[in-house]
């Protein structure tokens, strides 16, 4: 440029005008918890740029609508909890058949301190109620009420005796493969988001796409025969992990939560049912998973254990293995889609009079959602509703 005239040096003025205030969020504090669940603190402050210069400024000056979370939630690693019991209460008859509670809580095996039942609702829980003998009282009346009668009574329109009930109640094969339930439609191998939330997917494998959805809360559930173990990976996701967009796994034996590095997990529900709710505050956002079932790498259930899925059928007890004398506790688990509930009816029971003075019969109904659970026996015909779309039926000798 040596030939060429330089032109004088010279300074413009430029716009100075200050930029509109702003949300400021700081990198997340520590988590809450050593394992599991916990809220992370981010200090989220309203600032400017004026004059190259970063000014703090009130919060009602920057939009309220777009100010960020101040606790978002985060997992260190994942807790083995477990389910813990008090001693049981005395018998509540001084003669004859009584029961007997005892109170449950969760547990953390680390510290040995009690947390919040949330973290242990997905495992496993043995009773809280049994019966129990005080021995004859000196004059046995025969009583028509029934422990633990809360629930409806039902009275059957028409009248069947023992041996009609037994034979119009034959047993029927509740472990059925997803091409014997008619009822339930078969899902396509790829779903896309229009319709997923609340529904169940029984096939053996498929991609779920939970992305651009209406609602903030959707939820989808995966069932296969017992025996089996579901596996899930994340294809890919777009859930603002800073606004505090997550999603949830949920089996019988597992739980877990997150949503960083969500492309990269693979997550195994070590039962034959998995539930995933995906929780968005920004709409578009979401996840694409991809399921698959194998053959179970650990028994899980009794050989006398049925499942079934829906949205009807029929139970009988006891399921009598050929040979055997049925020495586990049966249970049948029931699991419908997440935007359906579930009803049971009992058309008959008759659990004895009683005669073993060492163990009581009864039928343990639980709610999995909310883990309550409720106790019937004696000649009791009863109608239960649940809360959530999962319940278990146990059947004790």
């Amino acid at each position: 440029c040596h030939p060429v005239p330089k032109p004088e040096s010279r300074i413009e003025v430029c716009d100075l005008s200050p930029c509109p205030p702003r949300w400021k969020v700081t990198p997340a504090g520590p988590c809450s918890s050593s394992c599991g669940l916990g809220l992370a603190v981010q200090l989220v402050t309203c600032v400017q740029i004026h004059q190259g210069k970063e000014i703090v400024l009130e919060e009602s000056l920057c939009p309220v609508a777009e100010k960020p979370l101040t606790s978002i939630p985060c997992v260190i690693r994942m807790c083995s909890y477990e389910w813990s019991f008090s001693e049981w209460t005395e018998c509540s008859a001084s003669c004859g058949n009584g029961i007997q509670t005892r109170q449950d809580f969760c547990l953390n095996p680390l510290t040995r301190k009690h947390v919040s039942p949330i973290f242990c609702r997905h495992f496993p829980k043995a009773i809280v109620v049994r019966g129990c003998s005080a021995g004859p009282c000196p004059e046995q009346a025969v009583g028509t009420g029934s422990h633990g009668a809360e629930l409806q009574t039902v009275t059957p329109t028409t009248h069947l005796t023992t041996a009609a009930m037994a034979k119009e109640m034959r047993y029927k094969d509740l472990d059925l493969p997803p091409s014997s339930v008619p009822a339930v439609p078969q899902e396509q191998t790829k779903e896309t988001s229009g319709g997923v939330c609340g529904r169940l997917f029984l096939n053996a494998t498929g991609v779920i796409n939970m992305t651009g959805l209406e609602s903030s809360d959707c939820t989808v559930a995966i069932g296969r025969p017992l025996g089996e173990e579901i596996t899930v990976s994340v294809l890919e996701s777009s859930l603002n992990c800073s606004a505090g967009e997550v999603v949830l796994f949920s089996g019988r034996m597992m739980w877990r939560t997150g949503c960083r590095k969500l492309p990269l997990s693979l997550i195994n529900s070590r039962t034959n049912t998995l539930i995933v709710k995906q929780r968005v505050l920004l709409p578009g956002n979401g996840i694409i998973l991809q399921y698959n079932s194998r053959n179970a790498t650990k028994k899980y259930y009794q050989d006398c254990d049925r499942q079934l899925f829906g949205p009807q059928g029929e139970i009988v007890n006891p399921v009598q293995l050929p040979g055997q004398r049925q020495e586990a506790v049966c249970r049948t688990f029931i699991n419908v889609a997440p935007r359906h509930r579930i009803a049971i009816r009992a058309l008959y029971t008759d659990l004895g009079n009683e005669s073993n003075q060492t163990h009581f019969n009864y039928i343990l109904v639980r709610d999995v959602s909310t883990m309550k659970t409720m106790v019937f026996h004696g000649k009791q015909q009863f109608f239960w509703q649940s809360t959530g779309s999962q319940a278990e039926i146990e059947f004790h000798e």
